[in-house]
């Protein structure tokens, strides 16, 4: 009965550093330590301009559509 117990115990912590490791890991590679604030915010007008172009288009795409002949 005892080793049983032991087997649990042992197994669960091994669980358990495991998952805290994964965790780590994720966390890590999600925030990249040592990145410049040039960069990021490069990145991050990029985005807006991608995000600007995206509604010009989405705004001619209506305009066309409305001027589609219906069958």
């Amino acid at each position: 009965m005892i080793p049983w117990i032991i087997f649990a115990l042992v197994a669960v912590a091994v669980l358990v550093v495991g998952f805290v490791g994964v965790r780590r890991r994720a966390v890590a590679s999600r925030r990249p330590t040592g990145e410049d604030a040039q960069p990021q915010a490069l990145t991050e007008q990029e985005f807006a301009e991608a995000e600007t172009y995206e509604a010009k288009w989405r705004e001619e795409d209506k305009e066309r559509y409305r001027q589609e002949p219906l069958p």
